[in-house]
């Protein structure tokens, strides 16, 4: 019963907002029209499209921001004004009661508030769809008082999320089936993708354990903070870290009023970027301004500080390569080898003619070079690419459509902070050592490395192998001492070969490197 009243809730918001207009518009069904206009008596329609999706989806509840907020990142399948209207849900979601939040942590550490901490700020500082954030004081394991953040998620949340998907799922196959206009949106996927980010971040051990890789592998920049984890401290539904302390990313004025070099700040902020993509495959994807400040405390001043960890970016060395190749290849100009690209990666079927790839590459691509490159965007070239390459029936890999939203947020604050930013000055010499590191000799000493244990583990071996190879070919019964020499010979032989082709791999080597630093750029 409870499910239905909530299905009937949901369909009434819909018609509500005017949503029926955009999923019934290209259907000749008067019936279902006319059943619109008597649910949604006295509605107003003024508003635009994407504000009225807003305000639908904020009727609906925590779960359904959260949905306008994965799907803002869909920009590959959404119009820009209703992307642009979905990206203001971030971090407008009321506060739950600060009486359920302090029961959620006593119920997780089986302690009473007082015995925690040494104090606890009962008013949340931030609240989101997910969870709230609270400001408070404990003592680490060595005893020393340290300011935390003590973010609590959200009560009820799994069993809410179970019920609002199962509709989604179902107002999903809906929409697919009746309305070509709602099948452009891929709705079922869509629900989908939302589905495995939602139980993702439902589990706040999974985001404190992202934020400790970030941390470590931002440890030797000294460009951006990320907070400590007290994993003392951390369950599924509680999560402790250390207070930082920082202006957000958007107070600009106030940054340059308190001395930060604003021109270098963005410019700190893609080397940042670029460093997670191409050096660790690992990045922050949920860099909007909400969740990133800016430090101004003697010992840090001016690097930037991370916050919220609930989405994290993963790339592949294959999908680095088709990163750091694409770019190359556009900035050549050279559209061909980026049609290739994509045929050789798999996204288009093999079958796809290379030059009419190329053509609708050009199309979305030369426009651009009649202006300086810091006056047009990376993420929108990125974006118009994956849209046109949808026409030849691509499947646009989920990490890399969250790698373009998450550029579009950084060229955006960087070019906020900067106007004059030239966001290709910035990334090339990212993309240039990646590419010197992938065939230089580097890669192999690194290679070498890895693979150690196990020549470790099987050269002992080698003298019993050898032993039980010759004494099987000396008692076989068809086995020769003439034949021994010629297998003796042929051996010698390949290992000459073996040799000499090292030789070679290594000189050739150190050749293609040179002519990459040359040429390359």
């Amino acid at each position: 019963m409870r499910r239905l009243y909530r299905g009937a809730f949901i369909l009434w918001v819909l018609f509500r907002y005017g949503l029926d207009q955009l999923l019934l518009t290209s259907l000749q069904r008067p019936s279902l029209n006319v059943l619109a206009r008597i649910l949604a008596l006295g509605r107003n329609l003024e508003a635009s499209p994407g504000q009225r999706i807003r305000q639908a989806l904020e009727r609906l509840g925590p779960i359904f921001v959260k949905f306008g907020q994965v799907l803002s990142t869909r920009r590959d399948l959404l119009p820009k004004d209703i992307a642009d209207e979905l990206a203001k849900l971030q971090d407008r979601v009321p506060p739950f009661p600060s009486e359920v939040a302090i029961a959620t942590i006593e119920r997780s550490f089986g302690k009473k508030l007082e015995d925690i901490f040494i104090s606890f700020e009962r008013e949340p500082i931030a609240s989101a769809s997910i969870a709230q954030v609270h400001f408070g004081v404990l003592k680490d394991r060595d005893g020393q008082a340290r300011e935390v953040a003590v973010k609590v998620l959200r009560p009820g949340m799994l069993a809410a999320i179970e019920k609002d998907l199962s509709l989604m799922r179902l107002m999903a196959g809906w929409v697919d089936g009746i309305s070509s206009v709602g099948r452009r949106l891929k709705p079922r996927e869509v629900v989908a993708e939302f589905d495995k980010y939602l139980h993702d971040e439902l589990d706040l051990v999974r985001e404190a354990a992202s934020a400790a890789q970030l941390r470590r592998n931002m440890a030797g920049l000294d460009l951006v903070l990320v907070p400590e984890m007290f994993w003392d401290y951390c369950m599924p539904d509680v999560i402790v870290m250390e207070r930082m302390h920082g202006v957000p990313v958007s107070q600009v004025e106030r940054l340059r009023a308190a001395g930060v070099d604003i021109p270098k700040l963005a410019r700190d902020g893609v080397t940042i970027f670029f460093t997670q993509v191409f050096r660790d495959g690992f990045f922050h994807a949920d860099m909007h301004p909400g969740n990133i400040q800016v430090s101004i405390e003697p010992a840090t001043f001016g690097r930037y500080i991370s916050l919220d960890f609930g989405i994290i970016g993963t790339l592949t060395r294959s999908d680095k390569e088709y990163l750091a190749q694409n770019f190359t290849a556009f900035f050549r100009r050279d559209y061909k080898r980026v049609a290739e690209l994509h045929i050789e990666s798999g996204w288009v079927p093999a079958a796809t003619r290379v030059d009419e790839l190329e053509s609708a590459i050009r199309s979305v691509c030369e426009p651009y070079f009649d202006r300086p490159l810091k006056d047009f965007s990376l993420g929108l070239v990125l974006m118009r690419l994956f849209q046109t390459s949808r026409r030849f029936s691509v499947e646009i890999q989920p990490q890399l459509v969250l790698l373009q939203k998450t550029l579009l947020n950084i060229e955006g604050l960087g070019r906020q902070l900067d106007p004059d930013l030239d966001l290709w000055s910035t990334a090339k010499p990212f993309l240039e050592q990646w590419m010197i590191d992938q065939l230089g000799p580097k890669k192999l000493i690194d290679q070498l490395r890895n693979e150690a244990p196990l020549y470790a583990k099987m050269l002992p071996e080698l003298p019993r192998l050898l032993f039980d190879f010759l004494q099987g070919h000396r008692t076989g019964p068809d086995r020769t001492l003439e034949q021994l020499l010629v297998e003796q010979k042929r051996t010698n032989r390949l290992l000459r070969m073996l040799v000499n082709g090292c030789i070679g791999f290594l000189l050739g080597l150190v050749v293609m490197q040179l002519i990459i630093r040359v040429r390359l750029f």
